[in-house]
């Protein structure tokens, strides 16, 4: 198939990671993909680099920009695709009308709970759970253009679980740094810990706009030796690779593909209790907390140290879990799948 994505952010977090991700899977499977992202995307470089991918930039200074929307339309109209899947708002609203203009299906990835007004002029909404499907609709989206396909990672799969705390445990966590992610939550925690007694580093990779007062909060509660920061994480596997337990501390989480990564890499995890999460794990799968509360999650984390056979098991369920549902080759033959429904209905009524 002849497939467009468009995606307009800068930076590059969980949903322009699966843009990437996504991108690459199609070309691997023999797709032709067009990738127009913004001219300052942090991972165009990434991009150009996939065989069997033709990658544009257009930089719009919002959605309103009529220029930018002018240059996008050139662009789709030039690779004549069959379908054009767009990510976030701004990718959804000028797409949806050179869609209209070129009469080319849109699908776009809800990645989080979005303002509608960005988004009149779809074909299909691809729910990343079921409870942004239930959104979708009390916004009056019918459920027949509604579909519910988890996103996925690219990481292959361990062969076995292996997990063997040394004197000093090692936690890994990860993310943009904002507020929402809850990290300063995850810090008290370590605080609670440390005055416990137990021997435990926190490794949390990532950077944003929080990091000097995730660093701040560090310094007042004395943990420099308990708490490292590293800064953007290119490699995940590598980071991940000495990690005895991952912690997601978020106050929301729409999804969390980061989770998906740990599954894969067989890697214990405590979670807090957000949407996306929910419809990932279980009690059987992983530890689950109420998001922001510091004492409860200090006791998962210790029950995850000190408990090695649930630790173990709760880590090979979630590893079995991944395979059965969250591969890439599990997900993306359910986008395709969606992709030739469009394109044959669009063919059958007229619209390409």
């Amino acid at each position: 198939m002849r497939i467009t994505h468009i995606m307009f952010s800068k930076g590059f977090g969980g949903a322009e990671r699966y843009f990437v991700d996504l991108t690459r899977a199609l070309a691997g499977r023999g797709h032709a993909v067009q990738a127009i992202c913004h001219e300052a995307f942090s991972r165009l470089a990434e991009l150009r680099a996939i065989p069997n991918v033709h990658s544009e930039t257009v930089s719009p200074l919002g959605w309103w920009d009529m220029f930018a929307g002018h240059r996008l339309c050139s662009l789709i109209a030039r690779q004549r695709p069959e379908v054009v899947q767009a990510h976030l708002a701004r990718a959804a609203y000028l797409a949806g009308k050179c869609c209209a203009r070129l009469r080319v299906p849109l699908v776009v990835k809800t990645h989080n709970y979005v303002d509608m007004k960005y988004y009149s002029r779809v074909q299909c909404f691809i729910a990343t759970t079921e409870d942004q499907e239930r959104y979708l609709q009390e916004q009056g989206v019918d459920s027949g253009r509604i579909r519910v396909i988890p996103n996925f990672s690219s990481l292959p799969a361990m062969a076995g679980i292996t997990t063997a705390p040394g004197p000093v445990v090692n936690i890994a966590s990860y993310g943009r740094l904002v507020r929402k992610k809850g990290f300063h939550v995850l810090i008290e925690a370590m605080r609670i810990l440390r005055v416990a007694g137990v021997q435990a580093r926190l490794h949390l990779g990532g950077d944003g706009p929080e990091r000097r007062s995730l660093q701040r909060l560090v310094e007042r509660h004395q943990l420099d030796r308990q708490v490292v920061f590293h800064g953007w994480i290119d490699d995940v596997r590598e980071f991940a690779h000495a990690a005895d337990i991952f912690v997601l501390p978020s106050l929301d989480e729409p999804f969390g593909i980061v989770v998906l990564e740990m599954m894969a890499l067989g890697k214990p995890i405590v979670a807090t209790r957000t949407q996306g999460p929910l419809e990932i794990l279980d009690d059987s799968t992983a530890w689950l907390v109420a998001p922001g509360e510091a004492e409860e999650l200090a006791n998962a984390l210790r029950a995850a140290i000190s408990r090695e056979q649930e630790r173990t098991g709760k880590a090979a369920r979630a590893l079995d879990l991944f395979r059965e549902k969250y591969t890439e080759d599990v997900v993306v033959p359910q986008l395709v799948s969606v992709y030739e429904s469009l394109a044959g209905a669009a063919r059958d009524t007229g619209l390409e």
